[in-house]
């Protein structure tokens, strides 16, 4: 690794307070970047996900993809602590912070507002980045693909029924303009992409070669997108840290649990590293669009339960880069 790389997590840190200091120096600047969304999916972010994604896909050989279904394993671990676990424990947790430990800080209708927005993040697991987590902690590129399609398909029949029964709405309409989008953007686009470069480098070799040259161009995606996510958000974070903070508290909780949670039963059933990490991370991270779209579509762009998904695109990345960490550190512990 460069020295660029091992210190990723302060260019990070940087990069957050840069992108504050931009939304409040240069509020048109974010404006215009914020302008250019299509189906709640920003495109400009979109541009640097899909940088950053790529590249694992060029490494996804189509000959591999036969076999991932020989270790199961990786796949039921993460349905089950996708659909089975998180978005109940995240409820709880909403519940307990916000009805109890907060209860004196907060307004009750406020109170039920950001519960919802926790609910909306616990029932809508990761599409996009992941991939990029999965890259950092060398996870299998075909399992990871695996993983992630299963779950899109799961979460077109099981995401209005899981947040309709937890928030005791009925009329839950799904957003599949942002569904499809997302799917294509961060899956079908790069994929392809990534399989026509294989073809046409043709060697390992040359594809090992090449992914070499363009990694860097994948880290510097990624602090280019904290920077523009936290822009987007620099004023409410300057508005209103108190609650941010306090929303924050359960989503960590829910993440590092969700985590360790996963990731022992993967040590436990002996799956491999590069199997368990990817597994473990797609439970972690959440599908923030999808999040953000329903959350303004039931309760309304200012509202509270926006905020939460907010805070929780917010909380993400860092969180997810001392997992990564921390995955890469315990390899050894893993076949």
């Amino acid at each position: 690794m460069s020295n660029f790389e091992k210190y990723l997590s302060i260019w990070v840190a940087l990069a957050m307070v840069a992108g504050i200091a931009i939304g409040h120096a240069a509020p048109v600047v974010v404006d215009t970047i914020a302008a250019a969304e299509v189906a709640s999916v920003n495109l400009v972010v979109a541009v640097l996900i899909w940088a950053m994604v790529y590249p694992m896909m060029i490494g996804v050989n189509p000959s591999s993809l036969k076999g991932v279904l020989r270790q199961p394993k990786g796949l039921a671990i993460t349905l089950v602590v996708n659909w089975l676990i998180k978005p109940f424990t995240m409820a709880a947790l909403g519940v307990l912070f916000f009805e109890v430990v907060f209860a004196p800080f907060v307004q009750p209708a406020d109170a039920q507002q950001y519960i919802a927005g926790l609910i909306l993040l616990g029932a809508a697991p990761c599409t996009a980045m992941v991939f990029v987590w999965s890259q950092l902690t060398k996870g299998d590129e075909s399992y990871t693909l695996l993983q992630v399609s299963v779950n899109d398909l799961i979460m077109v029949f099981a995401f209005a029924p899981i947040v309709a029964f937890l928030l005791g709405v009925t009329d839950i309409e799904v957003p599949w303009n942002t569904l499809i989008l997302s799917a294509f953007l961060f899956v079908a686009l790069p994929l392809a992409a990534g399989l026509w470069t294989r073809a046409r480098l043709g060697c390992e070799e040359k594809i090992a070669g090449f992914l070499g040259r363009i990694k860097p161009l994948s880290v510097i995606g990624l602090i280019a997108t904290v920077i523009i996510l936290f822009g987007l958000q620099g004023q409410v974070i300057l508005d209103r840290p108190a609650v941010i903070a306090m929303i924050a508290v359960p989503i960590l909780i829910q993440s590092y649990g969700i985590f360790f949670v996963a990731y022992g039963a993967a040590h436990l059933l002996r799956v491999p590293h590069k199997v368990a990490a990817p597994c473990a991370l797609i439970g972690t991270s959440n599908f923030f669009e999808l999040a953000v779209a329903v959350a303004i579509s039931l309760f309304g762009l200012n509202s509270g339960a926006a905020l939460a998904t907010v805070v929780g695109v917010l909380v993400e990345v860092p969180v997810m880069l001392t997992l990564v960490a921390f995955a890469n550190k315990t390899r050894s512990r893993f076949q």
